[in-house]
């Protein structure tokens, strides 16, 4: 959702220009986590002069803060111009200067500048805070502050931070006199309750920067410009940075922001305070029964990804490059894992974690939107390869209801990020009851892959575009190994797991066959443009991939679209039937098939506007008077079908919403990363 970035340079002259288009730069690499305004804050050329007691004197030079709604490009303009009109010289070098940015998705306020970040204590920028995340006791701190005579600009529940950051300030330098960054930060964080990830900057403490988290993702990344300690592993991240050599330091809600400038990164932990001075970094765990922190060491991590993976290249969207990428993706989810006629899962071999969800009492998957469609998809074939009942959860839901999560259960969290909010609290919620949590995600040293006991992960490559494609289909690969590997002991599949196993090596020769259907699903869009609905019916393996082509289509086209149970359809749905409603009905050969045909023939006699899916060869079997339009795909093993089936849909969603003339990447009201309920 929100996305935070900033950049100190240490030891090194940077231009003010330079500086600015680093900030604007580490935007546009959160531009995909969703966001409606954006703003940043560097410093000023002089030092402030003003000795009013609203406003004391700073030891650093005053903050310039520029906020706008809309795209990043609209606060780019605005800030050169606004630069041209207050005459700041962009060609100002500083050896060490401190700046922070930030896209906001909002949540309390609407989309203005008063509400953007950074936000501010008040007259003379004292303390701006950068925020992801929502401060739910805020109403309570804003009018305590209130009654200490703050006034409040903004409509967010940001806005209390740096207000209460500077109420701690003053409130010390009355009583005490001085008082450090992390002592001011720390007594802010032990008023604070919510999900938060917080950086800090402050005239006080010039060229100094202060980050904290708790729940919302942070990274920080190094960048050792000598460049002795490119690439190499395990750094202690304190003796790295004291030094004294050249350095630029970052910090960003996610991985894509600093791969372009350094491969050395540590994600920070909940409660943890990183400390940026005199190009140092240090770090503090902060406890709440605790007056004084304890003072934490930490080893830097090398990134293993490239500044091209997250690039368009020749493609004109990312959601297209990342549908097209689906033969590859599915090619390295498997490498090292299919093997002859085996499938071999480090994550879940460790400590025997297999013999334990073998003796489960049942499975519980839980996870949000696409990632709870990929688990559904699942759903069918672990209960046939394991013996073992499986239970599906919206995170969300279960929180709601505190459903039952037993300590003889395992419990999978599915989550393409690994930051999601409400899977993440269904993580706690089932470690507080005993259960085995095992995390499925696509990223490497996020929360979810740190807090579960075991996991697999499914690497399929950055993912940029919000309506996810190529992860949905890895999630669904992933959860088949994981099904074999913990059903390997059953004698009765064993003819059937050497099926899946040979259906999973063609699988990627697969994607690619049905990848050329793109012409024709571009020409079936152009068919729908003018549709205000569409339903999809599935069943058995398929009622999935209802789900996920109706939520595709719904999240980017921006049209109103119903996956549906096939077998539900004479309950209700039948009522919408008519000669203008466009209905896709998915009968690929399987279990379901003479099920389908059924159905198929009940819409038509009723004058339904059918497309229907199938498997190649099977157009005549399922519209034998040819009045309905057909899209044909491979056949594959029936439970790796929804892998192939989804593909056209993803196609159909991203030509309609092209055509429609919408944001594809970007879909309206949307965020990558939901790291809020």
């Amino acid at each position: 959702m929100c996305g935070i970035f900033a950049y100190l340079n240490y030891n090194v002259s940077r231009e003010r220009r330079y500086i600015l288009e680093v900030l604007f730069n580490g935007l546009r690499r959160l531009e995909y986590r969703g966001y409606d305004s954006s703003g940043i804050a560097v410093d000023a050329d002089v030092p402030s002069c003003t000795t009013s007691t609203a406003a004391p004197a700073y030891a650093g030079t005053t903050p310039l803060v520029f906020r706008q709604e809309g795209k990043i490009e609209n606060l780019v303009r605005s800030v050169y111009s606004e630069v041209d009109e207050k005459d700041v010289n962009l060609d100002t070098a500083f050896n060490v200067h401190a700046g922070i940015a930030h896209t906001r998705w909002a949540t309390h306020g609407v989309p203005a500048p008063r509400n953007s970040h950074p936000q501010s204590s008040g007259a003379g920028d004292e303390f701006l805070v950068v925020h992801n995340g929502i401060i739910t006791n805020y109403e309570v701190l804003k009018e305590t502050l209130i009654r200490h005579g703050f006034t409040f600009e903004s409509d967010t529940d940001t806005e209390v931070i740096p207000k209460l950051a500077k109420f701690v300030f003053d409130k010390a330098h009355d009583e005490e006199g001085d008082v450090t960054f992390s002592q001011v930060v720390m007594e802010v964080m032990r008023q604070l309750e919510g999900a938060y990830a917080l950086i800090f900057k402050s005239p006080h403490y010039p060229n100094e920067l202060l980050a904290c988290k708790r729940g919302s993702t942070l990274i920080l990344g190094v960048n050792e410009l000598s460049g002795q300690n490119s690439g190499k592993p395990f750094h202690d991240v304190k003796v790295l940075t004291t030094n004294g050599k050249p350095k630029e330091l970052f910090f960003s809600s996610d991985l894509f922001a600093i791969v372009e400038h350094t491969k050395n990164y540590l994600a920070i932990e909940d409660d943890e305070i990183v400390h940026i001075k005199d190009g140092s970094v240090s770090i503090l765990k902060f406890d709440h029964e605790k007056e004084k922190p304890a003072s934490v060491q930490r080893a830097l991590s090398v990134l293993e990804m490239e500044v091209e993976q997250i690039k368009k290249g020749s493609y004109d969207h990312f959601m297209q490059k990342e549908i097209h990428e689906q033969p590859h993706s599915l090619t390295t989810t498997m490498r090292g894992r299919v093997k002859d006629s085996d499938v071999l899962l480090g994550g879940l071999k460790e400590k025997e974690y297999l013999k334990t969800i073998r003796r489960s009492r049942r499975l519980v998957f839980i996870g949000c939107g696409t990632s709870y469609n990929a688990a559904l998809a699942a759903r069918p074939f672990v209960e046939e390869l394991t013996g073992i009942p499986v239970t599906m959860e919206v995170a969300s839901d279960l929180l709601d209801r505190q459903g039952p999560i037993y300590r003889e259960d395992t419990a999978f969290f599915v989550s393409q990020s690994g930051e999601t909010a409400d899977t993440l609290l269904a993580l706690d919620y089932a470690l507080e009851n005993g259960a085995l949590c095992v995390g499925i995600t696509n990223t490497v040293g996020s929360t979810l892959s740190r807090r579960t006991h075991c996991g697999v992960h499914i690497n399929a490559g950055c993912e940029i575009g919000v309506a996810s494609t190529k992860a949905y289909t890895s999630q669904i690969v992933v959860m088949v190994m994981v099904a074999l590997a913990v059903g390997s002991d059953q004698i009765s599949t064993q003819v059937r797991r050497q099926t899946i196993i040979s259906g999973l090596s063609n699988l990627p020769s697969n994607a690619s066959e049905v990848l050329k259907l793109d012409t024709e699903m571009k020409e079936l869009a152009s068919s729908l443009i003018d549709s205000e609905s569409l339903l999809v019916f599935g069943r058995g393996y398929n009622y999935a991939t209802a789900l996920e082509g109706a939520l595709k289509v719904k999240e980017v086209a921006l049209m109103h679209s119903e996956g549906m149970l096939a077998g539900e359809m004479k309950h209700g749905p039948l009522a919408l039937v008519d000669e203008n409603l466009p209905i896709i009905v998915i009968a690929t050969r399987d279990a379901c098939f003479s099920k389908q045909q059924s159905v198929i023939q009940q819409l038509l006699s009723r004058k339904g506007r059918l497309i229907v899916m199938c498997s190649k060869g099977d157009a005549s079997a399922v519209c034998p008077s040819g009045s309905c339009r057909v899209i044909e795909v491979p056949e594959v093993a029936d439970c790796l079908q929804p892998v192939i089936n989804i593909i056209p849909l993803q196609l159909l969603a991203y030509h309609l919403t092209v055509l429609r003339g919408f944001d594809v990447d970007q879909p309206r009201n949307l965020a990558k990363s939901v790291t809020t309920q």
